[in-house]
């Protein structure tokens, strides 16, 4: 029998990992959306994520502001830019295209999504694809032809998982099933919709593990502070939000306590999701950082430093502003 070699002898060899920050951003709308967006982007910065993900409209709708917002944010930042793709309307070719340009500008990191469905219930065109199980095959193929200009290197591909039923789906036990084809077909990881209770999270690792996905699945938590937003998004995902917390934030008066309130709720929230084994937190700012940073900072995530990446960011800010 062969002698244990020194990994096998040395379990923890490379210690506790550090949990991963990310953030959810979406391309402006305006001229005073970019300036807000700005704002939010500075503050999120300090905090020194991992990266942000930055979010691409239905049928590519925003393709233009949204590849705008990823090169300011490679040349004018420390960020590293997560890009949504999605592929519903758009042929094989045209969706090579736009994963060339992403690589050209930098990006190595895309979230490849199916995208919603036409909203007059008419059919995707012929030929376009029609799964992120098909997107997550284009990209690797598309990096695949570009080894030599990736170093040999390897792009990060994320895809969506869902701690609740997909709208569209028979059961939770076939979105588990489909979340395992996109782990087959090359995904790296995965960021979870947003849920509202804390046993839904850990419910979807388990089922997920059992059925043999073993990537990564990063929770995807919102700031739980607008009364408005709750019940929009709880519409849109058809998950339902904690009654007696929609009942508390609907009983205050002031938007102090409903903000108190909710940054709790969120923070029990990550919390739980963390307690159940989450490697990260990925927050939806909704563009703001002011409720998001509240979150962080009674989270109080164990974080690698990286002191050195101010000196970079300080160096192209003041080259931007010469």
């Amino acid at each position: 029998m062969s002698p244990p070699s020194l990994i096998d002898v040395h379990p923890n060899l490379a210690g506790t990992a550090p949990v991963a920050l990310s953030y959810e951003l979406f391309p402006p709308r305006s001229a005073a959306a970019a300036e807000t967006l700005w704002t939010t982007i500075r503050e999120l910065e300090a905090t020194e994520p991992d990266y942000v993900s930055v979010t691409y409209g239905a049928s590519g709708s925003n393709r233009d502001t949204a590849v705008d917002l990823i090169n300011r944010l490679l040349l004018e930042t420390t960020l590293r830019p997560l890009a949504h793709l999605t592929c519903v309307g758009n042929t094989p070719a045209e969706l090579a295209e736009i994963i060339g340009e992403l690589l050209d500008h930098g990006v190595r990191g895309i979230l490849a999504l199916r995208g919603d469905l036409p909203k007059d219930g008419s059919q995707p065109a012929s030929g376009s694809l029609r799964y992120a199980q098909d997107l997550i095959e284009l990209i690797r193929r598309v990096e695949q032809r570009r080894s030599a200009l990736l170093c040999a290197g390897k792009i990060a591909v994320g895809v969506a998982a869902y701690p609740t039923r997909h709208p569209e789906s028979p059961s939770v036990g076939h979105d588990v099933e489909v979340l395992l084809a996109k782990q087959r077909s090359g995904a790296d990881f995965a960021i979870t919709q947003v849920f509202f209770h804390a046993t839904e999270y850990a419910d979807l690792v388990t089922r997920a593990r059992r059925a043999g996905v073993t990537i990564p699945i990063i929770p995807g938590v919102m700031p739980l502070t607008s009364l408005r937003r709750l019940k929009r998004l709880g519409e849109l995902a058809g998950v339902d939000p904690s009654v007696e917390l929609m009942e508390r934030l609907g009983a205050v008066d002031t938007e102090a306590e409903r903000r108190r309130i909710g940054v709790n709720a969120t923070v029990d929230l990550a919390n739980a999701a963390l307690d159940a084994g989450a490697p990260g937190i990925h927050l939806y700012t909704f563009n703001e950082h002011a409720h998001a940073l509240d979150v962080l900072d009674k989270l109080a995530l164990p974080r690698a430093a990286r002191p050195t990446s101010r000196l970079g960011a300080n160096a192209r800010r003041q080259e931007f502003a010469s």
